[in-house]
């Protein structure tokens, strides 16, 4: 290769480089703002009238987002690794291996995110925080479960409220609004056949409800 070719293949490398920079900065710029968009639509349904509390707040928040992507993000790429795997056993071992590795990352994180914000919040506020980060599923299915059953005693009511608080403590650390809904709906099952043991039929309640709320 002479000295031309090289330079030009030397300027065509720092362009691509320079390029794959420019990229990188903005796709980081547009997380960062959709961090922020989120950490104050669940602020903005409380009242703080701390401007600067608020803003701590808010970083707290911001900073539990990015440290949940990076161990989810980091999950993803250790289970794409195992895809090559053709035995089934092999494959459900590690994968179970990761889950367990992801848990025990998570369980300290959670702690200190909660002791963080109770330091700033009251608990009602950071219940708040909780019902934001997880799209109000633990009031609304309540409501709902309330609305179907109207005679559920209050032992029956504290246990579905019992799951559903520890659903939220599992969904807060999920890694997107699926895996989220997809742990409540576990719950969800485990009520069910809860409820089912203690005698509801679910599809005649359920169908009764229905008919309440048309009138």
């Amino acid at each position: 290769m002479n000295a031309k070719a090289a330079i030009f293949s030397l300027g065509i490398m720092l362009i691509s480089l320079s390029a794959k920079a420019q990229n990188s900065a903005q796709e980081e710029l547009n997380y960062t703002k959709t961090l922020d968009q989120r950490a104050s639509r669940i602020l903005n349904t409380m009242q703080i009238g701390d401007s600067l509390k608020y803003h701590k707040v808010k970083g707290l928040i911001v900073d539990q987002y990015r440290a949940l992507n990076a161990i989810h993000e980091d999950e993803k790429k250790q289970v794409a690794a195992i895809d090559k795997e053709t035995d089934k056993n092999i494959v459900e071992a590690k994968r179970k291996s990761i889950e367990e590795a992801t848990s025990r990352q998570l369980a300290p994180l959670h702690d200190a995110y909660l002791n963080k914000l109770a330091a700033e919040l009251t608990s009602e506020q950071v219940n708040a925080v909780k019902d934001g980060m997880t799209f109000n599923v633990l009031s609304v299915t309540t409501k709902a479960y309330q609305d179907m059953i109207p005679s559920l005693t209050a032992e029956e009511k504290g246990q579905i409220n019992s799951w559903l608080v520890e659903a939220r403590e599992l969904a807060m650390d999920a890694g997107s609004s699926e895996d989220k809904h997809r742990i409540f709906g576990k719950y969800k099952g485990r009520i069910n056949n809860y409820l089912a043991k203690r005698g509801y039929d679910l599809q005649k309640e359920r169908a009764a409800w229905n008919a309440r709320s048309k009138r």
